[in-house]
């Protein structure tokens, strides 16, 4: 049986800009312990929510071993290092890992796309060439190719692919796959508004954007699962469930940083092509964050 990079919530963290775009690496580190302080159970560093996509390469490496340094070993650091080229990625992972990243997030090649078997030559081509252990990342609205339940289970054959993100919203395939793979891919929530769902289908947590805000909680609800009381997670998961949508009104990241910057937690702007929210939207916004009881 392979070993869970982490149960519970994980913060999909963002990457903290200064108003001219640059990388506030002084705020990256307190957010980490912030978040860490928090309770929460793992972080992921360069993702979707962390602007991967416009971060260069330098400093895209940089970001990871800041954050490696920030978190001295107290959680998994797990990195996105996920691409639509192959070797690229391989390169990727081997500096990441050297940065300090305990595990990688890899999401589906984007653009080019592939077929179901090129998703199996491709993961597999990294998974012998890493040294860390993998969580696949299916997000089909963003990258256009969605994974199909019996890929994970060829996927899952390979020791060094342990886990996945699953964001394609689809749970009758999460159950498939659950029943296809068991414990040798252990499933967590890509979307926040079905941890609960995905938990109570075998899921053993979430890798989360609410929790950038919401930390202790998202950790909370996870724990209560996990330990068997599902009311107390359902009920949180029903309040802030307003919450949770409206972090999505527009594009991860812009309301997550939107939302931290209303309350006072200093994400700073987001970077090109990414933009401001209307203002219709950040009424949306403010409303579900006063309803959670932040002040803003």
């Amino acid at each position: 049986m392979k070993k869970p990079i982490f149960k519970g919530a994980a913060t999909a963290l963002v990457t903290p800009m200064k108003q001219d775009g640059s990388v506030n690496f002084e705020r990256l580190e307190s957010l980490v312990n912030e978040q860490i302080k928090a309770g929460i159970d793992a972080l992921v560093i360069c993702g979707t929510t962390g602007e991967k996509s416009t971060l260069r390469y330098d400093e895209h490496v940089k970001v990871i071993e800041v954050a490696a340094k920030a978190n001295k070993g107290r959680v998994p650091l797990i990195a996105g290092t996920g691409s639509n080229d192959t070797v690229y990625s391989v390169e990727l992972c081997e500096d990441a890992s050297a940065a300090g990243a305990d595990a990688f997030l890899m999401v589906t090649p984007y653009y080019n796309k592939t077929s179901q078997a090129g998703l199996v030559a491709h993961y597999n081509y990294i998974a012998d060439r890493v040294n860390k252990p993998i969580i696949l990342y299916n997000v089909p609205s963003r990258t256009g190719v969605s994974v199909k339940p019996e890929t994970y289970k060829e996927l899952s054959k390979h020791p060094n692919i342990v886990g996945l993100k699953e964001a394609n919203g689809d749970l009758s395939s999460v159950a498939t796959t659950r029943y296809l793979c068991g414990d040798d891919l252990y499933i967590y929530s890509g979307n926040d508004d079905q941890t609960v769902p995905i938990m109570s289908l075998g899921g053993l947590g979430v890798i989360s954007v609410a929790s950038n805000i919401l930390p202790a909680e998202m950790h909370q609800l996870c724990e209560a699962y996990l330990k068997g009381d599902t009311k107390k997670a359902s009920d949180m998961q029903i309040k802030y469930t307003g919450l949770m949508n409206a972090l999505f009104c527009d594009v991860n990241p812009v309301p997550v940083k939107t939302a931290m910057n209303l309350i006072g937690m200093d994400a700073g702007p987001v970077r090109l092509p990414l933009y401001d929210m209307s203002e219709q939207n950040i009424a949306l916004l403010k409303q579900k964050l006063n309803e959670c009881g932040f002040s803003c």
